[in-house]
């Protein structure tokens, strides 16, 4: 959800280059592609690169470790994978139903199957606005679901979110219904291009990570409304519940609490003013002095990123530690909207949580499962599955084998 910032903690805002592993500053050969082909009226798509087992298992061995700090094993990729970027046509829910175009990824292993599992990974919050799974030599988690999924025989797709990608629109960051959208008219989009290609799919898998985990959770609840059968959906470190997890920032702050969590209030703000048409919202939110800096920072303009403060009680107003003023105001009715758990999940769903995660409270990583079993015997459905002491980043390596695994089961 907010890993960008992570690597800074002094400015609470960092350089996007500055997270990047070594094999992610790829040659520009290898990004060569030829021209996209066109499909279904307005779906591209684009060669952009293929991977051999060497790079793949590197990402595995080397790449990982260095950017979750923790050192996890992984089943060594079998085989080399093909990357194509995707664009399509979809359109924002909260503007009208506004066009939009936006872009994705579809990695396929290089074997002779024409029938593959297929995995939807969700991606995490980002700064750059190509760090995203269309841009894989930009996206240090993508890389890793591309060598752990892709190179061991699924097919492995990824939208980037609306205003992300080659998306021109600003960053709509925890807009659920833009995220839905985005993901279901993407996985149409990919699911096209696998058979212009020869092959199809014959499982769906979701899976995602902090922001991403939110994320998945909410494509979920619309495939299961549109009647769409998931086989399995994981998370890791999942925000399920944005009120909860904010209010807890606020008013029971945890002695290691990120210091890199005014990110997720930055973002959050100017895309809810943007998205769901609140004039004032984001100015509203942040004291006068850093509103200008707190803009710059999301809408990816070029700042000073020690002019933001790390302290939440200098970059808000201090009214909105009140818990009933947050609660009243616009900005906390929309956060207060923005959970992804609260219906009659009918899918398998395993959410991932980090014990020690200093974004996502237990609470918040295990909601799921307590609403879940809130309803009467209990929904069997999900479960919360903890990954020991980890921290943000260690929860989601250390998740992915054990989503993996899972998803092997039902193959």
């Amino acid at each position: 959800m907010f890993k960008f910032l992570k690597p800074l903690l002094v400015a609470g805002f960092v350089a996007a280059t500055a997270t990047l592993p070594v094999h992610a500053q790829a040659p520009a050969a290898a990004a060569a592609a030829p021209s996209a082909k066109t499909i279904a009226g307005d779906v591209q798509y684009e060669l952009i690169g293929q991977w051999d087992v060497n790079r793949l298992n590197a990402i595995l061995t080397t790449d990982t470790p260095k950017f979750a700090g923790v050192t996890v094993s992984y089943t060594p990729a079998r085989t080399g994978v093909k990357l194509y970027r995707i664009s399509y046509n979809s359109v924002v829910p909260e503007k009208g139903n506004k066009p939009i175009r936006a872009s994705g990824l579809l990695a396929l292993p290089d074997t002779a199957a024409t029938t593959l599992p297929v995995v939807s990974y969700q991606h995490g919050t980002v700064y750059g606005r190509q760090e995203v799974p269309g841009f894989p030599e930009q996206s240090p988690e993508t890389q890793l679901m591309i060598a752990q999924f892709a190179g061991q025989g699924y097919a492995l797709i990824g939208a980037d979110y609306f205003g992300m990608g080659i998306s021109t629109e600003p960053e709509g960051y925890m807009v659920k219904a833009s995220h839905q959208q985005a993901c279901f008219d993407f996985l149409t989009a990919a699911k096209g291009v696998m058979t212009d290609l020869g092959r199809q799919s014959n499982k769906l898998y979701l899976a995602g990570w902090s922001q991403g985990g939110f994320v998945t959770m909410a494509f979920l609840e619309k495939l299961e409304r549109s009647g769409v059968k998931v086989d399995g959906a994981a998370t890791a470190s999942a925000p399920l519940d944005l009120g909860a997890a904010m209010n807890g920032f606020l008013s029971f702050p945890r002695s290691y609490d990120a210091v890199w969590l005014n990110s997720i209030f930055i973002l959050s703000a100017f895309a809810y003013e943007n998205y769901y048409g609140v004039p004032g919202m984001a100015r509203s939110l942040f004291n006068e002095s850093y509103y200008e800096v707190a803009r710059k920072a999301y809408e990816r303009q070029p700042f000073n990123p020690s002019d933001v403060p790390t302290d939440l009680h200098k970059l808000l107003k201090a009214e909105y530690f009140d818990p009933q003023y947050f609660a009243d105001s616009a900005f906390g009715k929309l956060i207060a909207a923005t959970q992804s758990y609260r219906w009659v999940i009918k899918s398998p769903v395993r959410n991932y949580y980090g014990e020690t995660d200093e974004a996502i409270s237990v609470g918040v990583g295990r909601m799921a499962q307590t609403y879940a079993e809130a309803q009467g015997a209990g929904n069997p459905m999900v479960h919360a599955v903890s990954t020991g002491k980890t921290t943000h980043r260690g929860t989601f390596a250390t998740a992915v084998p054990q989503w993996k695994t899972w998803f092997d089961t039902g193959r």
